[in-house]
């Protein structure tokens, strides 16, 4: 599918808060259509030039009856309803489509929490071919429910305690679900989004990740003069290296790539990576040791965000002082630097450029988006920014990646700065979460189940425990091993492990790593936390 078709068939999802909202754009992308977040609140302009063919309003925390409840903008129904576009409202969305368009809302008499059933009371396009009188189990979260619909609207399913499950207004092309699709707790929820999309909206699926290669390979040719330099930030993850190789392949040698080593890698993961390049990579690569410039400037610091945000502010300076030898070599000022800042990434920092999200949280800055200083000379090239990490993946085997890159857990841009809580030049901290975690992933990888996993990782706890080690008493420090699955990093479940590897791995850090006597194992998903702890 071509570029222009790709964007008349976009789907824009409006953001007003809930948790699942992003799972909303990841679900309707893996469907092959191209799909946006942006927040709820943005202005009509910023819609209107979108062209979107379907919008999508996504639940959330509020109530319609709040006056700073958020809302779609003024003049928002007259613009879809003139051009065709088609709307469908999820949870808090269609309670915003009841309310604004003359219905009504109320507390429901019975809170709807969880699973439920619903039952298709009249046939229609968001349920496909099934019949009336079908039956479906679909992941609720809602205290307010439709208590009068507005003119011309229809009841299409109902739960089973008799609340409005479903509407739609096939002439003003408005529909409605009160409960969440999206999330894999309504198992015929992806059917539903697929029958809305295809058989009801039109839409014609195509997106795929040649397109986006192609887009973004003349993109940056447009973008980069002939004669200009450009610097990529590689750490050796998946996303820079996915990157970088997308733009070499656009502007070929004048790509120079650079490995800061700022004292907060793994164990050995200087050598390891620089190996790797070298051997499977065939990128040229500069390796500099930036260690006490960063230690030191970190030292004393145990905020999180102030973490990230110095170590945002000493990679650009390192990237700068590289620019500078490349002058002098070349004659001419690096004007790009390259980076594999991701979708999540955006949405975590901070809201889109333009954006105007206002009813979504920056959850955590990264170093590579919230945490760039504002007086960065360099200018941004970030082809991989609207997408996932499995979409970057698949970016990366088009390019012929190697395996050996592709299939290697996400690592924080902060690296282990935000592993050890607390000051990380504060005694042997970071040698000692080195030990503990290459002997967590080494057992991973020993028991065949490294692929099965997401990500996994050791955190240095800055508190101290009295054990028993040699017949004496120790009083040393707590680590915490962490293990997700996921799909996207959006959401994840922590990793099950067998009791058996749990002990013979505790057993070995404590044997083998000289100042822990406990370990402790994280079981929370995310939400309600976030896969690093900090």
């Amino acid at each position: 599918m071509d570029p222009e078709s790709v964007k008349s068939n976009l789907v824009l999802i409006l953001d007003y808060g809930s948790q699942y909202t992003h799972l909303i754009t990841r679900r309707i992308r893996s469907l092959s259509v191209f799909s946006l977040c942006i927040s709820g609140t943005s202005s009509l302009k910023s819609i209107v030039d979108l062209k979107p063919r379907v919008i999508i309003l996504s639940g959330g925390p509020h109530s319609v009856h709040s006056p700073n409840s958020p809302s779609f903008p003024d003049g928002f129904v007259d613009y879809v309803e003139s051009n065709g576009v088609f709307v469908l409202g999820i949870c808090y969305g269609l309670q915003l489509i009841v309310q604004r368009l003359g219905g009504a809302v109320r507390v429901g008499e019975r809170q709807e929490y969880g699973r439920m059933e619903i039952e298709v009371v009249r046939a229609c396009g968001l349920f496909g071919s099934n019949e009336v009188g079908h039956k479906q189990t679909v992941w609720m979260s809602h205290g307010e429910e439709a208590a009068e619909l507005p003119e011309g609207f229809e009841v299409v399913a109902r739960s089973q305690q008799g609340a409005v499950a479903a509407v739609e207004n096939r002439e003003r092309r408005f529909y409605g679900l009160q409960y969440h699709p999206e999330v894999t707790h309504s198992p015929e929820g992806m059917e539903t989004l697929r029958y809305f999309l295809f058989d009801v909206c039109g839409v014609d699926a195509g997106w795929n990740m040649e397109d986006v290669l192609n887009e973004e390979i003349k993109l940056i040719k447009g973008m980069v003069a002939p004669d200009d330099h450009v610097i990529c930030a590689l750490s050796g993850g998946v996303d820079s290296t996915v990157a970088a190789t997308l733009v070499h392949k656009a502007i070929g040698d004048r790509l120079h790539c650079v490995f800061v080593d700022n004292g907060l890698l793994r164990y050995k993961e200087r050598e390891r990576v620089m190996e790797t390049f070298e051997r499977d990579l065939h990128l040229p690569v500069t390796c500099v040791d930036a260690t006490d410039q960063f230690l030191s400037k970190l030292k004393g610091v145990v905020d999180p965000e102030m973490k990230r945000k110095i170590i945002g502010k000493e990679f650009i300076s390192s990237f700068d002082a590289f620019g500078q030898d490349l002058e002098r070599k070349f004659g001419k000022k690096p004007v790009y630097l390259v980076q594999g800042t991701l979708y999540p990434d955006v949405i975590e920092s901070c809201p889109p450029p333009g954006s105007g999200r206002t009813h979504s949280h920056t959850i955590k800055s990264h170093h590579n988006v919230g945490g760039l200083p504002k007086d960065m000379k360099l200018k941004l090239i970030e082809p991989l920014k609207l997408l996932f990490k499995d979409e970057v993946r698949e970016l990366g085997r088009i390019l012929n990646v190697p395996q050996a890159f592709l299939r290697r857990h996400p690592f924080p841009g902060p690296g282990l700065a935000v592993r050890v809580l607390g000051d990380v030049t504060e005694g042997n901290a970071l040698d000692i979460l080195r030990q503990v975690d290459e002997i967590f992933i080494q057992s991973i990888k020993d028991a065949g189940i490294y692929d099965s996993i997401w990500q996994a990782f050791a955190v240095f706890l800055p508190i101290r425990s009295v054990g028993v080690q040699g017949d004496q008493r120790t009083h040393s420090h707590v680590v915490a091993l962490r293990a997700v699955t996921s799909q996207d990093g959006m959401t994840a479940d922590w990793y099950n492990f067998e009791h058996k590897f749990l002990d013979d791995v505790a057993r070995k850090i404590c044997n083998s790593v000289r100042g822990v006597n406990r370990v402790v194992q994280d079981i929370t998903s995310k939400p309600p936390s976030t896969i690093e702890w900090e």
